[in-house]
This record gives C-alpha cells, structure tokens and sequence, in this order.
C-alpha cells in the first residue's frame, strides 16, 4: 500500500464517526435516493445512485468496525480498498454529487448522504484523489486568499466604481460596525452590481457595516475538497477579521456553500462558538425589511421564479426570506415546480462548477432546471447564489433559452425609495 492511499484510509477511518455507522447500518437498499438525484433522472445510470458513490468508505466501515466484515477480511472475502478503486471513484464522488442533499430529503431512515460525500472527500483529498481544478483553486484560497486568485486591489477596484456610481462610501476595516460583509470571487469579478445594491440597501436602512481587506473572500474551497484542516484555515481568516472589527453580524453573501462553511461548519472547525452572529444576506434583508428600515416603491411586472440555492434552503433554511422579499417587488412571482426545500440542484454545486471535468456531465444534467424554468413560462430567473447565477446562465446559453438571471439583493435595490438628501 502506498504512502498517499494509506493516508486517505486513514482518513476514512477518522471519519467514520457514529452516524456515518448508522447510516451504514440502517440503509435498507430501497434506491429512493436514486429517483431524488439529478444526475440519476437525467442519465438512467445507476452508477449515479448516491449510496453507490460511497461504495468504498462502506468497505472501509465493514472491515474495520463490523464483526462480519473484519472475519471477511481476515479470510480474504473482502478485498481491501485499493488505490486504483479510488481512482475510479473519484469522478461519482466530485463530477456527480454536489452536496445538494436532495437526497437525504427522501431516505426512509433518514440518512444523509450529503453529511457521508463531505466526509469521504476528506480520504479522497488525502489519498490524492481529488479534482486538479479543485486543489489549484484550494491552494490559491490558502497562498492568496481566493479561490480565483481574485487580490484586494481588485476589490479596491470595484470599491471605487462603486463610489464613484453611487456616491456612497464603502467603508473598509471599520471598527465596530454592526455587519461585516463577505463576497464571493464571483461576484467580485462577474457581478460588481452586488456589492453596489448593498451600499445602497445599507445607507437607506441605516445601519453600520463594513469590508475586511484581509477577509473578503467567503468562498471556502476547502469544505468543497474535502481538507477540514485548510476549511479551517480559511474560516480563521474570516473569525479573526471579525473579532479584530468587534463587528456583531458577519453577512454571509449570495453564495451557498459560503454560507455553510462559515455558519454551521465554522464552529465546529474551529472548535469554539464564534463571538458574533452568521447571517446570509436575504436573513439580513428580509429583518430589514420587515422592520421597515427598507422601503420599496413600484413592483416589477415582469414573469419571474425563483431558484432556491441548495445550501440556501436546504441544508440552511432559508426558505420564506426570499419568498417575503420577491412579493414585495414582483407583481407576478411564479413558483417552479418542486420548490423550496425540494428544489432541484443548478447542477454546479459542491464544487462542480469549478471542476471542467465535469463540465459535460453537469450541461446535461442542466435538463432538469430547463425544464423547470419552461413549466412557469418566465424569461426572469431570481436567484441568490452567484455560483448558481453563472451556472445557470452557462447552461441557457448551451440550451439556447433566452432567460435573464437576476441576484435578489439586486432585485430588491432596484425598487428603492430614492433618499432625496443624496
């Protein structure tokens, strides 16, 4: 056995905690995860059944922790896991899971396959088994501070037009601020109009916030590889920012995974609770709004649905926020079929989208999403996830479907109530 391959075994043992063993135990082969994940119903290929991705970590949990599966092992009727098995894994584990959790959602004993991908990444990085977009972009996370390479004097940059669009400050490293707000590369780079909806939004709500140069990424690579250990590092970046700042609200922004890595995984990776509160962005618009500290004139007229991120609504319930906020701009809001928590995946989470590798296998899973969006009739797709919006927006260009994708955050500035005093 070689030196990497027994590493990532290694690794799949520390893993196995007491619900992966349940889940294990429990699993009764029924195959209802199957009908519940897009890349299954897009290509009728059982490899893509869920529980069937994580094939070697149940071999890896059956000689090593079940009396059955150590007596096979010893006799020779289970073969150990090998590193060219894992190789072959690797594509059912990164190209075709993206941590969705539809899946869980349906299991008639409850188990979480999301919770059990997440945890066999963390062998599959370490045997060296790992996309090479994915480790590139991990490593640039660690050596730069973002997955894209994206450096502060670009976010300067965009600081600058802004200022220069709206004529409201951006403040950077402001002590005290009530909120901290994150970005993602993406919308850094290829959706600028973020961050200025948001100091619009801010300056009419009237509350205090702030960016961090040394922490304003939010993407977190490490929790989309599988490296709990640079997951941490890149969530420390952002704890130490925030307590430096003494900020009461970190925002987590239109990102999903970002989301979860910094508000249910980031305690746990950094083994304390944190000393300010985690909000995504439409938590913090929906409490303003409702407070009356957004004010809104107009409604759009247009058609418009609403694609629910999954790391969003899923795996983190946000669900109503966004609903709340689109009646209050839209005349004309039509839920997609299967919405809300059992919405179904872009297809480009989980670190699919930054894989090109899979690139082929995800435009065919996009079929899924075209045919949603085709059965509320719209030429406006709302969304709240930049890597959704750019995932999208490639898979209807692919499909030759002429649908705009609009952020929420920049759908709901659109409408506000002009200040006259600016």
């Amino acid at each position: 056995m070689s030196a990497t391959l027994a590493k990532g075994i290694n690794s799949f043992k520390e893993v196995i905690d007491a619900p992966i063993a349940s889940f294990f135990s429990s699993c009764v082969h029924c195959g209802l995860c199957a009908e519940a994940c897009l890349f299954y119903t897009e290509t009728g290929d059982a490899e893509y059944t869920p529980i069937h991705k994580l094939e070697p970590l149940r071999r890896v949990w059956q000689q090593e922790y079940t009396l059955l599966g150590k007596l096979g092992k010893m006799l020779g009727l289970s073969k150990p896991v090998t590193d060219a098995e894992l190789a072959a894994w690797e594509p059912l584990v990164y190209d075709s899971c993206t941590l969705c959790g539809r899946c869980a959602m349906v299991c008639p004993v409850g188990n979480d396959m999301t919770y059990m991908i997440r945890k066999m990444r963390e062998g599959m990085a370490a045997s060296g088994h790992a996309p090479e977009d994915l480790v590139g972009a991990t490593m640039r996370s660690i050596t730069i501070g973002s997955p894209m390479g994206i450096k502060w004097p670009a976010v300067l940059a965009q600081i600058k037009h802004v200022q220069a669009e709206t004529g409201i400050t951006v403040p950077v490293d402001s002590p005290g601020a009530e909120y901290l707000v994150l970005m993602s590369s993406m919308e850094i780079i290829n959706f600028p109009e973020y961050l200025s909806a948001l100091s619009r939004i801010f300056k009419q709500a009237g509350v205090t916030w702030t960016l961090a140069q040394d922490a304003f990424e939010a993407t977190n690579s490490g929790i989309q590889i599988g490296a709990s250990d640079l997951a941490r590092e890149i969530v420390s970046r952002i704890v130490v920012a925030a307590e430096r700042l003494q900020v009461k609200c970190v925002i987590s922004p239109e990102c999903g995974h970002a989301f979860t890595a910094l508000r249910w995984e980031g305690p746990n990776l950094m083994g304390r609770p944190f000393g300010f509160e985690v909000k995504h962005i439409l938590e913090v618009l929906d409490e303003l709004h409702a407070a009356g500290k957004i004010k809104t004139k107009g409604q759009d007229a247009r058609p418009l649905t609403y694609h629910d991120p999954c790391q969003i609504a899923r795996r983190g319930g946000v669900v109503e926020q966004p609903r709340r906020l689109l009646n209050a701009v839209a005349v004309d809001f039509r839920e997609m079929p299967d919405a809300g928590v059992m919405n179904w995946c872009c297809g480009g989470g989980g670190g699919v989208s930054a894989n090109s590798r899979a690139e082929p296998l995800r435009l065919e899973v996009f079929k899924h999403k075209k045919a949603q969006i085709e059965a509320v009739e719209v030429q406006t797709l709302i969304t709240a996830c930049a890597n959704c919006r750019i995932v999208m927006e490639e898979g209807l260009e692919h499909y030759h479907m002429k649908v705009e994708v609009v952020g929420l955050t920049e759908l709901v500035a659109q409408y506000l109530v002009e200040d006259k005093t600016t």
